[in-house]
């Protein structure tokens, strides 16, 4: 008998942890997680583009065409670029390139090519992204990186190697900030936005939201949204407080969530628009980098091509803006 009161103790004593565990866990959720569901979604994280979207070639490719007068041969140019730009160079490539001069290992892309793992060495479409990207038109082993400003350190590591570097702007890009779709706040002024990042503004009633703390979020040191950070906030120093920061494109059109939505910056929406005519405080050029030693001939014309009409036409309709 006393046996079986003592398993009904045990029994008894479990219950009550399990209970208490509940509470707490629940106390979390109302306090905290709940609170946070609404400010940001998981948009704000690093995301993976989709390069099968994007396959020279392919006629289910989400890339934009244009009609041109120019196809390369000969000593093809190795093209590499950051995520946000795999649209462009993949459809310079589809508009320019022979058909047979994109391979992959083993003959088929696959699904799971992250970065660039599947395209074969004699690839003229490689991805890298920006970090490894980068160093790749430094060493050699690419001939044109299309990517956004390089950060200081991508600048220094060319210097050490004594690799002069041309980046040349091929088009316009708006930095963008973005929250949950629910979120009140539409727009924040600059001020607002470093504010934010230093750590003074912690909590979005401060600027015109309802009361919930503002969430955290990193990027890769060295990618092209963090140099981007890195030059806006200038001599600012960070705190742990933060929202989403990408490009427009890399937002709207690769992507595509419809559960955050871009701010306006100073009362300006980051629209084509507005990028062209530079009333958006926060616009970008991108580039076209090579190495200047590089004695290619295609990559000046190449480069001729993209500063043309029909290559600023294709930069278009890859959904950024014209340089011109």
């Amino acid at each position: 008998m006393s046996r079986r009161k003592t398993i009904l103790r045990q029994v008894a004593l479990l219950l009550c942890v399990a209970l208490l565990f509940a509470s707490f866990n629940g106390g979390l959720y109302l306090l905290l997680t709940r609170r946070l569901s609404n400010n940001f979604s998981g948009a704000n994280q690093a995301k993976m583009i989709d390069v099968g979207r994007y396959l020279p070639f392919e006629e289910t490719s989400d890339l934009a065409r244009v009609e041109t007068s120019l196809r390369l041969s000969g000593d093809l140019p190795v093209l590499d670029g950051a995520a946000a730009l795999v649209p462009v160079y993949a459809a310079v490539i589809d508009a320019l390139y022979p058909e047979d001069s994109v391979t992959y290992e083993g003959g088929a892309f696959s699904d799971d090519n992250y970065y660039g793992e599947n395209f074969a060495p004699d690839s003229v479409m490689q991805y890298k992204n920006t970090v490894r990207g980068f160093k790749a038109v430094v060493d050699g082993d690419t001939d044109v990186f299309f990517t956004a400003a390089p950060s200081r350190e991508q600048m220094q590591y060319a210097e050490e190697q004594g690799v002069p570097l041309r980046c040349v702007p091929i088009g316009l890009e708006a930095f963008v900030f973005f929250v949950n779709a629910h979120n009140p706040v539409n727009s924040l002024t600059a001020e607002q936005i470093r504010a934010i990042y230093a750590g003074e503004i912690t909590d979005w009633s401060q600027v015109g939201g309802v009361h919930r703390p503002v969430n955290p979020v990193t990027r890769l040191k060295g990618s092209g949204s963090q140099t981007a950070m890195d030059r806006f906030m200038g001599n600012t120093p960070y705190g742990r407080k933060s929202i989403g920061y990408s490009f427009r494109y890399y937002m709207e059109g690769i992507v595509a969530n419809d559960a955050v939505k871009m701010l306006a910056l100073n009362g300006v929406a980051p629209t084509k628009e507005n990028i062209q005519n530079r009333s958006y405080p926060i616009v970008a050029e991108f580039y076209a980098v090579y190495r200047e030693d590089n004695d290619n001939p295609n990559i000046p014309v190449l480069i001729d091509w993209l500063l043309s009409d029909e290559g600023q036409t294709l930069i278009e309709k890859s959904g950024y803006v014209r340089i011109g």
